[in-house]
């Protein structure tokens, strides 16, 4: 990793020092992918809490940052995207940078549907910021900006990973799966996701323990790439998260899946999406989408097609 030593701190102890007017109208650009809700997310016995499995899919953000060191403060566009400011002017400090400087957001994924967009808002920003000073930060790094600032999916890690998203820590990289096609259902409205977590999770001892056996189940599956059994976790995942945010049209999105001779059905366990889960290399993919679409099409509601990402 390379650090610039000098005033101004950084979390994880990275410190810098810009070169007066160094940093004058550099920009930085990158990205960040979101997720279509979560494989698995629950709580774990103590003192382990919440976690939450991953789902990456190919949408995402872009986050440009331009450097003003004689600028009075971030400008941030769109203007609404104030978290997103809100670390940039917290980097721009810790790196002791003067100044501000323009950050542009374009995002390709809804808000308050559970797709991680604010994640990917401040995970891409992050590394804008650090592109346009010329630094790198570590994984390790953007979590503790970001645990300031709010829950955060793992959309940092170029994998399908277990995630503690309350204190924005990685659990464990559990590897990368074949492709996926999701049918994909939102009910409407949009979900705060900071008021969610506040939420007191409902779940007894053994719900708890039913989670850490779902967790070693998911992660044996990813390690095999065994899209059935993923299937199978992420159903009962999203069957064990009605009492905490129930979805209307599960019973109905779940009997889709089964007559479709789906692998099974995921959700955004704090948004307003459902997801029939499609293996891309099944002969019959084709099909299946098609007679998915129609089959949900019939339930009301956005109907929508994604894809998930495989890292190999």
């Amino acid at each position: 990793m390379t650090v610039v030593r000098g005033a101004g701190t950084f979390p994880g102890s990275c410190t810098a020092r810009p070169r007066p007017g160094g940093h004058q109208g550099a920009t930085g650009v990158s990205t960040a992918f979101g997720t279509f809700g979560e494989l698995l997310q629950g709580v774990l016995p103590a003192p382990d809490g919440d976690f939450l499995v991953t789902l990456p899919v190919a949408r995402w953000t872009t986050a440009s940052f331009s450097v003003d060191p004689a600028g009075r403060g971030v400008e941030v566009r769109p203007a609404h995207k104030t978290k997103a400011r809100h670390l940039v002017e917290t980097m721009l400090a810790g790196f002791g940078v003067p100044g501000g400087g323009l950050l542009t957001i374009d995002s390709g994924l809804p808000e308050g549907k559970g797709m991680a967009s604010s994640s990917a808002d401040l995970v891409a920003t992050a590394r804008a910021v650090a592109n346009a000073l010329r630094l790198e930060v570590t994984p390790r790094q953007i979590e503790e900006l970001l645990g300031r600032i709010e829950p955060t999916d793992g959309v940092l890690y170029q994998a399908v990973v277990a995630f503690d998203h309350r204190r924005v820590r990685l659990r464990a990289v559990l590897g990368s799966l074949p492709t996926m096609t999701i049918v994909a259902v939102d009910e409407g409205g949009t979900v705060d996701t900071v008021a969610f977590n506040r939420i007191e999770k409902p779940f007894t001892a053994a719900d708890r323990r039913e989670y850490a056996r779902l967790l070693d189940r998911i992660t044996a599956a990813v390690a095999a790439r065994d899209l059935a059994e993923v299937g199978a976790v992420a159903t009962r995942s999203a069957e064990m998260n009605q009492m905490l945010r129930p979805k209307r049209t599960l019973d109905a999105v779940r009997a889709v899946a089964r007559d479709v001779g789906a692998l099974g059905v995921a959700a955004a366990h704090s948004g307003t999406m459902l997801g029939v889960l499609l293996a891309t290399d099944d002969p019959d993919h084709a099909e299946r989408v098609a007679a998915t679409v129609a089959a949900c099409s019939a339930l009301g509601g956005q109907v929508s097609l994604h894809r998930t990402l495989c890292f190999d």
